[in-house]
């Protein structure tokens, strides 16, 4: 029997649309994940470590070569120094990383605050840890999504130990401007909070919008966790490589909880991202600039069948209202979505809970898809235009 604090977490919509897309046969615009793979190189280096026999443990704070390529990377794009063996872990996925953060340096019934709507794992992953959830909101703005600071000041308080930031922005597809980022700061100053910052679609930014990490703000980087993954930098989210920089005393927690969810990850993929890292930059760009055309493709599907939209800047996905269709259940219609017509959305309503009035009512879809499976299934969703 699951434990109290972790029943209402018991399955993921993404599990259950991706179980339900799988049955009917249906193209999967719900869960966030591309239908093409990485660098070539990337595979090719992977493939090469295996035959060369690289097949054992690697070091618990992940490959060194991995280590190192991150820590390069981190200067290049921030600026930020990091230390090769303190202060960079390699962790399975993003996911392991958050909910490392949380279990190692969040106290039981300490509060962290979170943004809704919000990637479902945070809620899960404070039960975890015993801690209080605080929600702060976005709010549509001049038709972008912003920081409702109102909200954030009211989220916060002397017990807050941690807040978790996610910028670009799932499920909206936000990219979070200095100023809200600031906000922030200000707060996790003010109360002493560290920032838990998911930054894993850091490299899908659009129409020449870029993504500022929290950490490079003044008086954040000794308090900032900054998380990415080469899932979603690389195409290869089934490889489950993710990695968290910050100071080593954060660092440190963060790992006494990683290795008792997972010691380590596969040596041969993190030796294979550890080669992309280094030579595959330009491919990383070339995916930007495919994926912004994939965006506007499902963007223009959509507004033709009739949903309301919110365009955001990155990620893999887009906001849409179904209500001009007749839709008054959300959740409910993207579950009957793959059988009625053969595609497959996930509702926002796992992602909110203080906020659900404001939300519920949309659903999310994911443009990571081939242009010609994008496509046809405009061609499916057309049986919905009225």
């Amino acid at each position: 029997m699951t434990v109290r604090r972790l029943a209402p977490h018991s399955t993921t919509i993404f599990a259950e649309v991706s179980h339900l897309a799988t049955r009917h046969d249906a193209i999967n615009l719900g869960q966030g994940f591309p239908d093409t793979d990485g660098p070539a190189s990337m595979i090719e280096a992977a493939a090469r470590a295996m035959r060369e026999g690289h097949n054992q443990y690697p070091p618990g704070a992940g490959v060194t070569d991995l280590r190192h390529a991150i820590a390069e990377l981190e200067l290049a794009r921030t600026g930020l120094v990091r230390d090769r063996d303190s202060e960079v872990l390699v962790t399975v996925g993003a996911t392991e990383a958050i909910a490392g953060a949380v279990v190692g340096l969040v106290e039981n019934d300490d509060e962290v605050v979170v943004i809704e709507p919000f990637y479902d794992s945070y809620a899960a992953t404070i039960a975890m840890a015993g801690a209080v959830r605080k929600s702060a909101r976005v709010v549509l703005s001049d038709g972008r999504f912003r920081l409702d600071v109102d909200s954030l000041r009211a989220a916060f308080s002397p017990r807050a130990r941690a807040v978790i930031v996610n910028t670009p922005h799932n499920p909206t597809g936000a990219v979070l401007p200095r100023e809200d980022l600031e906000e922030i700061a200000a707060l996790c100053l003010q109360f002493d909070a560290i920032a838990i910052s998911d930054e894993v679609y850091e490299n899908l930014t659009f129409d020449g919008v870029r993504h500022v990490s929290i950490a490079t703000l003044p008086g954040m980087a000794e308090r900032t966790l900054r998380i990415s993954s080469a899932g979603k930098m690389l195409n290869c989210t089934g490889w489950k490589v993710g990695w968290v920089t910050g100071p080593a005393e954060l660092i440190a927690g963060t790992r006494t909880a990683k290795q008792y969810m997972s010691f380590t990850g596969a040596t041969p993929l993190q030796m294979g991202v550890a080669h992309a890292l280094r030579n595959e930059q330009e491919w990383i760009s070339t995916l930007r600039h495919s994926m912004q055309a994939r965006r506007d493709q499902l963007a223009e599907i959509l507004t033709g069948v009739g949903f309301d939209l919110v365009v955001g800047q990155g990620t893999y996905f887009l906001t849409a209202d179904p209500r001009p269709l007749g839709v008054t259940d959300a959740a409910s219609w993207c579950l009957e979505l793959p059988g009625e017509i053969g595609v497959a959305a996930v509702p926002f309503a796992p992602f909110v809970e203080e906020f659900a009035d404001e939300w519920s009512h949309l659903v999310r879809f994911a443009f990571c898809k081939r242009p010609e499976v994008l496509a046809e299934a405009g061609r499916r969703l057309q049986s919905l235009a009225r």
